[in-house]
């Protein structure tokens, strides 16, 4: 059992940034795969990042490439959202979510989900 809470969302002006964290603790956590996923209002949930468990391999969504960066830091059962250059279009609420195997771009293939955070981008 894997239990996820992030942290960092919050109010931010179009061009700014902000750092989410996922904090993850069960005797495992380190070893499971973290995504983030986030849905607007309205909206679908969708892919945002992905990172297997070692940190050797990523994954983006294509309207994420080169402005976010995932990142973790096993020590400290942490993953990370560094989110860069944001525009009004990223207001959303942001999920971490994990799963043992790989990491994967398709929410239903998570195991594990925190309860969100609430990213809002104003211009």
């Amino acid at each position: 059992q894997v239990q996820l809470v992030e942290s960092g969302g919050g109010s931010v002006q179009a061009g700014g940034s902000l750092r989410l964290s996922c904090a993850a603790s069960g005797r495992t956590a380190s070893r499971y795969a973290m995504g983030w996923f986030r849905q607007a209002p309205g909206k679908e949930r969708e892919f945002v990042a992905a990172i297997n468990w070692t940190g050797g391999s990523t994954n983006y969504a294509d309207f994420v490439k080169g402005r976010f960066t995932i990142s973790r830091d096993n020590a400290k059962n942490t993953a990370y959202l560094q989110m860069n250059s944001l525009i009004p279009e990223d207001t959303a609420v942001y999920y971490c979510a994990a799963r043992m195997l790989g990491s994967s771009r398709y929410e239903n293939e998570y195991d594990y989900w925190g309860q969100g955070t609430q990213v809002t981008v104003s211009s």
